[in-house]
């Protein structure tokens, strides 16, 4: 794993305090209540690919999944241990040490983005679920990539390393590439959300999601099955 790769490892003792709470706990919602159904991951083996510092992991497991942690490095991991119990891998969603079928259900929040081959990481994601299993997954959304330069020149996101950024039909091409059929797949963030004055019009678009906007919104979310 070269530098890029691992920035948010060495980044990791930090990551908390700086990120925006706001879209990680919007991101949080969407997958386990927008994408993932009430009940549907209980009892059962979910990979959380790129857990980060373990907030997905932590509600996977309070739903009471069966939950496996993997992301690049064992910082992340150790802050991973702080919010939940869960087996703790090092890895790279780009090549999963993982034998094929091994996962009922994986959750994979704004990761795929972050290295070097967005569309292998979701051929390795689609391998190592099982038939029929489900992939809940959200990334920003390509239209909105000049928003980096724009967030870097004014010191709003300390992010330095991939930025690989999906749009709308790529992310659904490269899904149904790899066997899985999508079941649904919506917008949400209307604009970016650096200003917490404009929080309450964003959660107010968030409703338009599945329509015609949501192809427009700063992120995307997707629930696709493993055929």
């Amino acid at each position: 794993m070269n530098e890029k790769g691992l920035f948010y490892d060495r980044f990791a003792s930090e990551f908390d305090r700086k990120m925006n709470m706001y879209d990680t706990e919007k991101r949080v919602r969407v997958v386990f209540e927008s994408l993932l159904g009430k009940g549907e991951i209980k009892g059962k083996k979910l990979l959380d690919a790129g857990c980060g510092t373990g907030w997905f992991s932590a509600r996977a497991a309070e739903l009471g999944a069966a939950v496996t942690s993997l992301d690049v490095g064992e910082n992340l991991l150790k802050e991973v241990r702080k919010k939940c119990v869960s087996t703790r891998v090092v890895g790279d969603v780009t090549a999963l040490e993982f034998g094929d079928g091994s996962f009922d259900v994986i959750v994979s929040s704004d990761v795929i983005e972050h290295t070097p081959d967005p569309a292998r990481a979701i051929s390795e994601m689609a391998r190592v679920l099982k038939k029929g299993g489900v992939l809940a997954l959200t990334v920003p959304n390509s239209r909105w990539h000049f928003a980096v330069s724009v967030g870097n020149a004014l010191k709003l996101r300390p992010y330095q390393g991939y930025e690989n950024w999906v749009g709308w039909g790529q992310l659904e091409r490269e899904l149904e590439k790899n066997g899985l059929v999508v079941e649904r797949q919506l917008g949400f963030h209307f604009v970016p959300f650096v200003m917490k004055a404009l929080y309450p019009l964003i959660d107010y678009f968030d409703r338009y999601g599945e329509t015609l906007l949501g192809r427009f919104m700063v992120n995307i979310g997707v629930r696709a099955r493993k055929k």
